[in-house]
């Protein structure tokens, strides 16, 4: 039964999974309150749960994993930008927000779905180029469309965008505050988790479907799937699309925690993160699924959350952001290792 169960969680998982709760038994012995690393924690898993979850429709189409996510992210902003320059505020804010991000990142999705339909055995490679050079397209559209709102141009009467925007006056804490509760310390930010689970169901549910299941005949075996009659390019297509409108939201909800909207080079290393969570979650590049979401992004997140603290308190300095740039890209560097193994 053990090792069945460490056949089927594998030992990189369990030993990450060891070191973050070595991490939490060790906190108190060294000042960190275990109730707050806790709640960063849950906090965070909310944040980027989405964003990691848009990577499952690439994966089962057979296009691998989105390593052009900030295309997906970018009109997650431009939704986010229309929606405080028409003045929208509160949770019909955030929901304008989505609904102007979503035909965006279909358009965007469908020329990135053609493109990846042109280089079969290359998209992670020119998904990676996609989405840096959408990133620094956008450093020069920020600076010339023509928004006006005060809270988003630089000076009284300027014109271009500010590097960072508030959303406090206008969506903030919309999920993240909703049914929300404390014990103590421990904050639960029961609305992200419900929206989380939302759309979990919803990318569940399309799987589940003809369209669903011939996405993923598609990524198993394209030449079966072409046999009985599917349009593998046009499956592929609809994937990268439903990966892009993910990725989308996912900011939204993003912004919505955090409080601010983060342009021009923001989204450039964004894509990093998810994949690297996916992979640690149990994925391949071939397939992944939402417990592999759920799994990775709590480790993920986790460790990301508890290392800085904990050795900050041990080494009493503050090297907080240093340790964190170590962990993560440490992170991100085995989960490309993973890859590396499973193509080969």
């Amino acid at each position: 039964m053990i090792k069945n169960f460490i056949d089927r969680a594998g030992w990189p998982r369990l030993i990450i999974a060891l070191f973050l709760l070595g991490l939490f038994v060790a906190a108190p012995s060294v000042g960190v309150r275990i109730d707050t690393s806790l709640s960063d924690t849950l906090v965070r898993f909310g944040m980027n749960g989405v964003m990691v979850l848009a990577m499952i429709p690439m994966v089962q189409s057979g296009c691998g994993l989105n390593f052009g996510l900030p295309l997906g992210i970018i009109a997650g902003l431009l939704g986010a930008t229309l929606s405080i320059e028409l003045d929208v505020r509160g949770p019909l804010g955030f929901l304008t927000a989505m609904l102007l991000s979503m035909p965006i990142a279909a358009v965007l999705g469908y020329f990135y779905g053609q493109l990846l339909n042109r280089v079969k055995g290359d998209e992670m490679m020119i998904a990676t180029y996609v989405g840096f050079s959408s990133v620094a397209f956008m450093c020069i559209a920020w600076l010339l469309l023509p928004y006006s709102s005060p809270t988003m141009i630089w000076g009284y009467g300027g014109s271009g965008l500010r590097t960072t925007i508030s959303v406090g006056d206008y969506w903030i804490h919309v999920l993240s505050g909703f049914l929300s509760f404390r014990i103590g310390n421990l904050f639960v930010p029961t609305g992200m988790f419900l929206f989380f689970a939302l759309m979990s169901f919803l990318v569940w549910l399309f799987m589940k479907s003809k369209t669903g299941t011939a996405l993923t005949a598609v990524g198993s075996n394209p030449e079966f799937a072409r046999a009985s009659g599917v349009n593998v390019d046009r499956m592929r297509t609809i994937s990268v699309i439903l990966s892009t409108m993910l990725g989308a939201i996912g900011i939204l909800v993003y912004e919505q925690s955090f409080g601010f909207i983060q342009l021009y080079m923001g989204p450039f290393y964004m894509a990093f993160p998810a994949v690297a969570a996916i992979l640690i979650g149990g994925a391949s590049v071939k397939k992944a699924n939402i417990v592999n979401v759920i799994v990775g992004t709590i480790l993920f997140q986790g460790i990301l959350t508890m290392t800085p603290s904990v050795i900050n308190s041990m080494i009493q300095t503050d090297m907080s952001e240093v340790i964190r740039i170590i962990v993560s890209n440490g992170m991100i560097l085995y989960a490309l290792t993973r890859v590396t193994k499973v193509r080969s």
